[in-house]
């Protein structure tokens, strides 16, 4: 490569890792989770055939709003990052940001997020997507410091999403999709449970509670997590019950829900805590994308 080409070839190089870095500090898999469950209540609430122009507006500015939010999420927890393995690459405490640059970009994404959805959708969804803003950085992020409770107060803000999503297609709210919230918010408390007790040391190294005081067997960190899934299962039925869903639904439900609970019974006594508690998060994951996508379809 001659030194010309060298030369234009560096800053451009540059210039696609800061570009990767600003897009890294919006969690890209945690805002594809929220589009997903955001497009769910949405294609649910449309009466007939969805609206593609508002769908895609509607996708646009939670992106925008989440990844916003999620940035100075990343932000406010740069120091904590730093003393953790598993983020103390992340750009800001790499210091491949400046705080600033992170702070000024998550403020901006998220404000143009909120008024995108004020502009091409509606001042519901709007609001519902501000709430998780509110929510998840002025009460989640700061109690994360202080308390495991931070796990059932954050996942309300990872529950609205469907909520958003519901409201941007028929501009009022129902029991449908608070039905939607109370499966989301359930299914979050065993995944973030398990997840917390999996990497409870590098947490604790960083001063961050997510797993309440879990004994050398377990009892209270098991019993959460058996009560969720158990809780989970049955509200996760009442779709079908109340005539929002039809029996495919139901079927796959109560599957789902069952194989959530037996991972979770699972727990009790393991040998491998590590292992039982892996097949926990894994069972969450099939959990919530596979339900969410037979609610949409049986809608069909």
């Amino acid at each position: 490569m001659s030194s010309q080409a060298a030369a234009i070839a560096s800053p451009l190089g540059g210039a696609r890792r800061r570009l990767a870095d600003y897009f890294a500090l919006t969690k890209p898999r945690v805002v594809s989770m929220v589009l997903v469950t955001t497009f769910a209540g949405y294609y649910l609430g449309a009466a007939g055939a969805p609206n593609p122009i508002v769908a895609l507006n509607l996708i646009i500015g939670t992106a925008l709003a989440a990844g916003g939010t999620l940035a100075l999420n990343q932000y406010f927890e740069r120091d904590l990052d730093g003393l953790m393995e598993r983020t103390r690459r992340r750009p800001l405490p790499a210091r491949r940001l400046f705080p600033l640059e992170g702070f000024a970009f998550g403020v901006l994404t998220a404000i143009c997020g909120f008024a995108w959805l004020i502009g091409a959708v509606n001042w519901m969804s709007a609001a519902v997507i501000a709430a998780i803003t509110v929510l998840y950085l002025g009460a989640y992020t700061p109690l994360k410091r202080v308390s495991w409770i931070c796990n059932p107060i954050g996942s309300i803000p990872g529950a609205l999403p469907p909520v958003a999503g519901w409201v941007a297609a028929r501009h009022s709210l129902s029991i449908e999709p608070l039905l939607m919230f109370a499966i989301m918010y359930l299914w979050q408390l065993p995944h973030s449970l398990a997840i917390a007790r999996l990497y409870r040391r590098d947490y604790e190294a960083a001063g961050i509670h997510l797993c309440p005081p879990d004994g050398p067997r377990g009892v209270l960190v098991n019993s959460l997590i058996i009560g969720d899934c158990f809780l989970l299962l049955a509200v996760s039925l009442l779709p079908a019950l109340m005539n929002y869903a039809g029996r495919i639904y139901l079927a796959v439900a109560i599957v789902l829900g069952l194989g959530m609970l037996v991972c979770a019974l699972g727990l009790i006594g393991a040998p491998d805590r590590a292992a039982s508690t892996r097949r926990v998060i894994m069972a969450s994951l099939v959990y919530l994308p596979l339900v969410l996508l037979v609610l949409v379809l049986d809608r069909i």
